[in-house]
């Protein structure tokens, strides 16, 4: 594992990494989702995809990189820009899954490739929205300790900071930002999803000019056992017209 400190907003990021391949030209950088890291990433692709220099990256607050300030989607994709550039990496290939997905098109690289990304809104549950008026009720009368138990699986136990981001991430309007993506986009989604559901995929399809929308079998995590396909797939589609 390698370590790069950057500096964003006057604050100091030590963001952990991994490269793979670093002889080869041609770049692809693989962003996990929220609440993951890169181990999981490499675990599905590290052995994949051996005429690209993998780089493999922990957002800051996850896995061994740092944060301790609240962030945007957007302040997240400007970190990494920095840290490619302090690293003097192009990459020509973008992966990223679930809330990577996200960063990897503001990103906007000339091949996209998105792993059940999340960016379309989706309702909430009514149990779900009835949880959150009872802790905003609670809050107002000061009983914040018992705020775990209201909140969702994917913020449990986060420090307060990190909370915010989550709170930020979950809930801002990100749609149009697919409408802006310039290259081509590989598409690629677990029919069984139910965090970010097949049907926002189809939007994210319709949305980006030259996109491609492969369902495959599985829920969120799909990639996992579908690997060698979507390698196979970048291999054959992201090097024409690229």
């Amino acid at each position: 594992m390698a370590r790069r400190e950057i500096i964003y907003d006057t604050r100091r990021f030590a963001l952990a990494y991994e490269m793979q391949n670093p002889s080869k030209e041609e770049t692809i950088l693989i962003l996990h989702g929220w609440g993951s890291n890169k181990e999981i990433m490499m675990q599905a692709f590290g052995k994949l995809l051996p005429d690209y220099r993998h780089l493999y990256l922990d957002l800051p607050g996850f896995g061994k990189s740092s944060n301790d300030m609240v962030l945007t989607t957007s302040e997240y994709a400007e970190i990494v820009k920095i840290f490619l550039s302090e690293l003097e990496i192009r990459p020509m290939i973008v992966m990223g899954h679930s809330f990577g997905g996200k960063v990897a098109t503001l990103l906007n690289p000339p091949c996209l490739v998105l792993l059940s990304s999340s960016g379309i809104l989706v309702p909430k549950p009514l149990g779900v929205r009835v949880k959150i008026a009872l802790f905003k009720t609670l809050r107002k009368l000061g009983l914040t300790a018992l705020r775990d138990i209201f909140v969702s699986d994917d913020a449990k136990g986060m420090p307060p900071h990190m909370y915010e981001t989550f709170k930020n991430v979950v809930n801002e309007e990100f749609e149009a930002n697919f409408d802006n993506v310039t290259g081509r986009a590989l598409l690629f989604w677990g029919k069984a999803d139910t965090a970010t559901p097949l049907w926002t995929g189809e939007k994210i399809a319709e949305k980006i000019k030259d996109a491609t929308l492969y369902p495959l079998e599985g829920d969120h995590y799909f990639f996992l056992h579908h690997a060698p396909f979507i390698a196979q797939t970048i291999e054959a589609v992201c090097k024409e017209g690229v």
